[in-house]
């Protein structure tokens, strides 16, 4: 199971290009997605399932963080997505346009029995969700506490504005819609409530380097803790911004030290304010970080 504190930055590359996938390994990307859903067209799957199969047997060293996003359970393609792929070992599977868990237990059975037949450990294969791409998903974000293999939750807001067919997912002013900012929360909310990572969405102009910084720095102060990204030039942005800074792990440790310093007591007075049992909390998920 790969270490959910090096899960920054998500970086998707085209299942059908060799070269893509190449630049996008050699990338500093925690995670790479080759992807074998939105960026492939319908007949270029097959070409793409044997291209993802290839670059993964050619990089056994990098496999952990090769996962792989395959097709939606609701159409013709997953089982053969993962009837390719699994031979060559993936490190984790994103599942798209789920309406609920009752996908990621399919995905589950259908993962266990993969891994049985190619000598892979039951249940090594972890799994992120994309739970905001349907309607329906919207509903049922807070029921992954426990789903099997289930390590992060992420959200889309794309595909849920064609499920409910709206023209747009932006205002006037380009920021999110009432909606869309409301998957996002959900996500979030999801994630905290099954006790694993929520990953932001993408930022889709990926030459706004500033925009990007500002979007992922509200990111982690708001809980997420990575990103999904579409181009090379957004992982240095991303990885930088989901890593705590010396004077952030610096202040942690002193409240952790203060309250070790102090067994059994709720409040401590600290730089003219107090601090509570969730300040302690908060420091010890970031030192988690690190």
């Amino acid at each position: 199971m790969p270490d959910l504190l090096k899960m920054r930055s998500w970086l998707f590359a085209p299942g059908d290009s060799a070269r893509k996938l190449a630049k996008a390994i050699a990338s500093p990307a925690d995670i790479v997605l080759l992807d074998l859903e939105d960026a492939v067209a319908t007949e270029n799957k097959p070409l793409a399932r044997q291209v993802v199969h290839d670059c993964l047997q050619a990089n056994p060293a990098e496999r952990p963080r090769l996962w792989v996003r395959v097709n939606p359970l609701d159409g013709p393609h997953t089982l053969r997505d993962l009837a390719a792929i699994m031979p060559a070992h993936p490190g984790g599977i994103m599942l798209p346009k789920v309406y609920g868990r009752q996908d990621v237990e399919r995905l589950d059975h259908y993962l266990s029995a993969f891994e049985t037949a190619h000598g892979l450990a039951e249940g090594s294969t972890p799994v992120i969700v994309l739970v905001t791409e349907t309607a329906e998903a919207m509903f049922h974000t807070g029921d992954y506490k426990a789903a099997p293999r289930v390590v992060a939750l992420t959200w889309g807001a794309e595909d849920l504005a064609d499920s409910i067919g709206a023209s747009t997912n932006r205002n006037a002013d380009g920021s999110y819609g009432f909606t869309y900012e409301l998957a996002r929360s959900l996500c979030l909310l999801g994630a905290a409530a099954a006790e694993v990572a929520a990953i932001e969405t993408i930022q889709g102009d990926y030459r706004n380097i500033d925009s990007l910084k500002a979007r992922a720095a509200k990111a982690r102060r708001d809980g997420f803790r990575g990103m999904l990204a579409i181009h090379p030039a957004q992982v240095e942005v991303i990885n930088a911004a989901f890593t705590p800074t010396a004077e952030e792990i610096a202040e942690a440790q002193t409240i952790v030290d203060l309250f070790a310093a102090n067994p059994g007591v709720g409040t401590i007075g600290y730089q003219g304010g107090m601090l509570d049992r969730p300040h302690l909390s908060r420091a010890q998920q970031l030192l988690r970080q690190v």
